[in-house]
């Protein structure tokens, strides 16, 4: 006689624990623990690898740090030409405000130079590639213990490259934007998805001719579901405009945005495009002063707000600007006994300054948080610690 299989329990001095409540239960623990626990059963370790779960798991993580305080908040960050004898890369996770140094974490795939960047980090996953040319890209999870290795361009010969990392929150997916060109070139651009695996080439309607700009060592910024370079436009061999240009991930579309009306006009050392607090911000200097403009409501010219000004008092550099507003810079070291840079870390609502913290050069930084993305999937690799 046929019988209904009863739902998966928990069972422990004879009460029952329905399986969707253990799938709750899970939602809420550290990813480190959710790990440990695949490992009871196949349907549980089925259940955990879903995209459903990653994504409640996700959702669980956002909430809890968004009821969290900002000074709780980490970063990781990498050198951006390794110093060590070998193109092995370690990251260092720190505090987003003060960048003490929480733990260190060893890259386990190597790329064929030494120097390293940052491409971007969503929920958890980072994006990290060679550079230059940019050609070599990957997909890494520290916390699940996975990568992938992204496949070769589909552009041909790359020159200049910048690169994009970025979450597509209408299908859960992943993307990568790479842009190749110069002003002696007409600029092509190229879109991988995570979920199918390939690149494909992306049209510029909204001009004939861009040149994107690359932040020096900070990552393109990710907001309101768009990726955002510097840009000139280059007409008759010579570039006569300057925009932010943005590409929407879910439409698969660029659109200019203008920069603040009261920006300066003229040579400036620095400008460039970052995320601070969700927002869109703008940098520039000037002089011995940085100031940086935030837009309040997406797209909106209008909305742009120059809500910081920093000071110096001798010759620096931007190097980048967390989205906790923790702004890094180098001095060059003008000391008789000194030689090099030393960097320095300054909060720009208070303007106080942290000399020599746990960077000593220069450095891409991203947001950084635990999550099970990239748990599986195609072509995705798993690596493990000896001793761990």
């Amino acid at each position: 006689m046929y019988q209904t299989r009863e739902p998966p329990t928990l069972r422990h001095r004879n009460n029952h624990l329905p399986y969707d409540v253990v799938l709750k239960i899970l939602g809420q623990l550290p990813v480190k623990s959710v790990m440990r626990l695949r490992c009871v059963s196949k349907s549980l370790y089925s259940s955990i690898a879903s995209p459903d779960f990653i994504s409640t798991h996700l959702n669980n993580i956002n909430i809890n740090n968004n009821n969290i305080n900002h000074d709780n908040a980490h970063v990781i960050h990498i050198e951006s030409e390794s110093t060590r004898a070998t193109n092995r890369q370690v990251c260092m996770v720190a505090l987003a405000r003060t960048f003490d140094r929480i733990s260190e974490i060893g890259v386990p795939f190597d790329f064929p130079t030494k120097c390293v960047q940052i491409v971007g980090s969503c929920n958890g996953l980072l994006c990290l590639a060679d550079y230059p040319p940019g050609n070599v890209v990957y997909l890494w999870n520290p916390s699940t213990r996975r990568f992938k290795k992204l496949s070769h361009t589909c552009l041909g010969l790359l020159k200049h490259v910048t690169l994009g990392f970025a979450y597509c929150s209408e299908n859960n997916d992943y993307k990568v934007v790479r842009t190749s060109g110069s002003s002696l070139s007409t600029s092509e651009i190229e879109m991988y998805t995570l979920s199918s695996d390939s690149w494909k080439r992306v049209e510029i309607s909204v001009t004939t001719d861009v040149i994107f700009c690359k932040n020096l060592v900070s990552p393109i910024p990710f907001v309101s579901g768009a990726l955002h370079w510097m840009s000139s436009v280059k007409e008759e061999n010579r570039m006569t405009e300057t925009d932010i240009m943005a590409f929407d991930v879910n439409s698969e579309k660029f659109r200019k945005l203008a920069l603040p009306h009261g920006s300066i006009d003229g040579p400036l050392l620095q400008r460039c495009v970052a995320s601070f607090r969700g927002k869109l911000a703008f940098f520039e200097e000037s002089g011995f002063q940085y100031s940086i403009w935030v837009m309040g409501d997406y797209g909106v010219v209008e909305s742009w707000n120059k809500l910081f000004v920093v000071p110096f008092e001798r010759v620096s550099c931007w190097i980048s600007l967390t989205d906790y507003g923790s702004l890094m810079v180098w001095y060059r070291n003008d000391r008789a006994e000194g030689q090099g840079f030393e960097h320095a870390l300054i909060d720009i609502e208070t303007l106080q300054e942290k000399k020599d913290p746990d960077i000593q050069h220069p450095s891409y930084v991203a947001t950084f948080m635990e999550s099970l993305v990239l748990l599986d999937g195609t072509n995705v690799e798993s690596y493990y610690w000896v001793g761990g």
